[in-house]
């Protein structure tokens, strides 16, 4: 879950299909797949809903977390106000769901020259409780690493 156009499409599509589109593609209401991944000597099946944007129009709608097992915030490291978005959702979540385990997935790594994050926000954030990695859905880097490290924290729960 995040903001409008911070890669959450691009970063499952990375994820389950290894494959990354320069095309940008709004996703409307929820996108649907699956991936099974070998946590330890368990093979578990994820399956992941890749929700539409939030946005000044559109909110994320809560009855969609309904028997989520975790959750992977996204936030576009070149846009400081992604970040807000994604500690809003968050609270969001754990008043409808309760606290479920959690990733925030900093992406757009590739441009980091161009980050608009302060560290202390990104380190604040980490006190929610949430584990903080950067992510590039354009070169893959950390991608598997961030679904893998959920799946673990999903068997652990």
């Amino acid at each position: 879950m995040g903001a409008f156009a911070v890669g959450k499409t691009s970063l499952v599509q990375r994820y389950v299909h290894a494959m990354f589109s320069e095309k940008y593609h709004t996703t409307v209401g929820v996108k649907v797949d699956k991936k099974q991944v070998l946590v330890g000597h368990h093979a578990v099946d994820l399956i992941i809903w890749d929700l539409h944007g939030e946005d000044d129009f559109q909110s994320v709608r809560m009855s969609y977390l309904r028997g989520a097992s975790g959750c992977i915030y996204v936030a576009d490291g070149t846009r400081t106000a992604t970040l807000d978005v994604a500690a809003q959702l968050h609270d969001r979540v754990a008043a409808a769901i309760g606290h479920v385990p959690s990733i925030l997935a900093i992406n757009k790594c590739d441009l980091e020259s161009q980050w608009e994050l302060p560290p202390r926000r990104i380190d604040a954030l980490v006190g929610y409780g949430m584990s903080v990695i950067h992510t590039s859905a354009k070169t893959g880097m950390s991608v598997e690493p961030a679904f893998y490290q959920l799946a673990a924290m999903m068997m652990e729960n």
